[in-house]
């Protein structure tokens, strides 16, 4: 669960942008939308494929 505390000084924008970036990282919103609605097995496969490439080719970049 993503949670983040409010600095004595920190405005509510920038406790946002944490928050954002900490839910990113969890991956919490690719989980919800991978549950929304039911996968059949050939988008599951696209969707795998894909990823596959995408990590493919971020790797190589380096």
């Amino acid at each position: 669960m993503a949670q983040v505390v409010l600095g004595e000084d920190e405005n509510i924008e920038s406790a946002l942008r944490r928050f954002k970036r900490k839910v990113s990282r969890a991956g919490i919103f690719s989980d919800m939308r991978k549950n929304r609605h039911f996968e059949t097995p050939i988008e599951k496969k696209k969707r795998k494929t894909l990823a596959r490439h995408k990590q493919r080719r971020w790797s190589s970049k380096r």
